[in-house]
């Protein structure tokens, strides 16, 4: 009997530890390559994707990752639909009036690309007369209406990079303002014959970082703490020489 009651009370706490097992949730958006993406398979791939795993590995954690379009990305954050987003998504100001972040994962500057045969030489030239693209609720769209807009260029604004790359190759926009390594990793493998990268933006180098949501000051600094500890344990090294050959942590 003693026998039985033992091994019943061992497989509760079993099941009692399977049962209270933690599970983050994370949103990507899935259209940033090669930062997050969807295959054929419609599985979310890439540096963001990979970072996450190696973050709950690390915390040890069951972590979920789900697709979210990027204009709905911080309200279904807010509105608790995840815990954070590991989304390529700038540190910024304004977004930090909602939000909050962790510390960096990556830095990265904002470039320009036009046209083979564009007039355009430089990523800093007045785009008077111009009309260039940009994926909407992006730090890209803030400089483009900021600076090229008030500059008297014609901004458009797409809710995919992928779909300003595509108008970009098309003819249908004079230049494409975006993070340096989507945009180089989108010139490297579909379209190196229509377009030419002109350079970074001067003084736009930003911290991409994760976010959650204010009142998950425990959670952000748990993923802090994983964070230096894959950094300094090789793992960010090791995922990161996967996609670049170069240094993105800075």
């Amino acid at each position: 009997m003693n026998k039985t009651m033992a091994m019943v009370g061992a497989c509760a706490l079993l099941l009692a530890g399977h049962a209270s097992a933690e599970t983050l949730r994370f949103a990507t958006e899935g259209a940033y390559p090669p930062f997050n993406y969807v295959d054929a398979n419609n599985q979310l791939h890439g540096f963001d994707i990979d970072i996450t795993h190696a973050l709950c590995e690390q915390m040890k954690v069951e972590c979920t990752l789900v697709a979210q379009d990027w204009e709905g990305i911080i309200p279904a954050l807010m509105a608790r639909k995840y815990d954070a987003v590991v989304a390529s998504m700038i540190d910024t100001e304004e977004r930090r009036k909602k939000i909050a972040f962790t510390d960096h994962y990556y830095r990265t500057p904002l470039t320009v690309a036009v046209p083979k045969d564009s007039p355009i030489s430089d990523a800093q030239t007045d785009f008077k007369g111009y009309t260039v693209g940009a994926q909407s609720a992006s730090t890209q769209a803030i400089y483009a209406e900021d600076v090229y807009g008030k500059a008297g260029a014609d901004v458009k604004l797409y809710p995919t990079l992928d779909e300003a790359n595509a108008d970009l190759a098309a003819g249908r926009l004079d230049g494409v303002i975006a993070d340096k390594f989507p945009l180089h990793e989108w010139l490297n493998k579909n379209s190196q014959d229509c377009c030419k990268i002109l350079g970074d933006v001067d003084g736009t180098k930003a911290d991409a970082a994760i976010a959650v949501r204010k009142d998950d000051q425990a959670l952000r600094t748990r993923l802090n703490e994983a964070l230096a500890a894959i950094v300094a344990n090789g793992t960010y090294q090791k995922i990161a020489s996967k996609y670049f050959a170069f240094d993105i942590y800075q």
